[in-house]
């Protein structure tokens, strides 16, 4: 029997880590296919995969959207937010300055978690005259702004659950703004498979990482080990909350309600000029 062995990237964060700890720990049974993982932050693999040699990989959605003629979305796996999305945020003076003159924003810097993630496009769709922004790993953007680097921060994942404790405070939820402009879900982040890989084996990929996702929840205190060698800062609270708002009903299986409100994304970037227009299949 030959065997194919491709690489499977994705992200430490607890989310992630919930959906495939199961099939990286040889717990789900992928016969002929092996598959190797690979963590790393979520814009690395954005970056990784911008070469198109990545075999399946999760990636920002606004990084997807200019790699379409390369990968593919899965059905499963994937990350959609429902008031939960990226959060600007500030300064308790910064913040009155913003009330007292919105138009000031334009003049100010802001910390983002690297251009090509999904908290970068909402950015761009919701304030387009943010245009002064450094990169940065998401878990230096909180003291970034504290120290008076950046004026506002970008924040993603677990920063959403702490920045209150460092004195900061919200702006604005930029998923809250999403759903009601465009009426849709926020596609955060994508398992998405490189299109070179055989169908058949896509299709066996996309099943498997569902079948992981399935053992998670039925197996949550032995996943929840796992999840937790790499959430080392984080309290268990945080890591709970953190898996509840990033694997939903989507994640499982992305059905119409998902695919929609991806497409809808893609066309508020299509209409700014941010990306080309998307090819037809774009999903498994």
């Amino acid at each position: 029997m030959a065997i194919s062995k491709y690489n499977l990237s994705f992200s430490p964060c607890p989310n992630d880590c919930f959906i495939f700890e199961a099939l990286v720990n040889g717990k789900i049974d992928t016969g002929d296919i092996v598959l190797t993982s690979q963590m790393e932050d979520v814009e690395t693999l954005n970056k990784l995969a911008v070469s198109g040699k990545e075999n399946c990989t999760k990636l920002s959605f606004h990084a997807f959207l200019n790699l379409t003629h390369y990968y593919k979305v899965l059905n499963s796996g994937s990350a959609l937010g429902f008031n939960c999305g990226p959060l600007l945020i500030a300064l308790p003076q910064t913040k009155k300055l913003l009330c007292q003159n919105p138009e000031s924003i334009s003049s100010m810097k802001v910390a983002i978690p690297g251009k090509l993630t999904t908290a970068n496009l909402l950015s761009m769709l919701a304030f387009p005259k943010l245009t002064n922004k450094e990169e940065m790993l998401f878990s230096d953007i909180e003291n970034a702004v504290l120290n008076g680097k950046c004026d506002l921060g970008l924040i993603i994942h677990e920063n959403r659950f702490t920045y209150k404790e460092h004195g900061l405070e919200k702006i604005i939820d930029l998923g809250c703004w999403w759903e009601k402009f465009a009426d849709q879900a926020i596609p955060l982040g994508a398992i998405a498979i490189n299109r070179n890989i055989p169908y058949e084996h896509q299709i066996r990929i996309d099943r498997y990482v569902r079948e992981s996702l399935l053992y998670a929840y039925s197996h949550r205190n032995e996943t929840m080990l796992w999840v937790r060698k790499f959430a080392q800062e984080m309290n268990e609270e945080v890591m709970r909350q953190h898996i509840e708002l990033y694997v939903n009903e989507q994640t499982l299986d992305l059905g119409e309600k998902g695919k929609t409100a991806i497409r809808k994304l893609f066309e508020e970037a299509f209409n700014l000029g941010i990306t080309s227009e998307p090819p037809q299949d774009i999903f498994l």
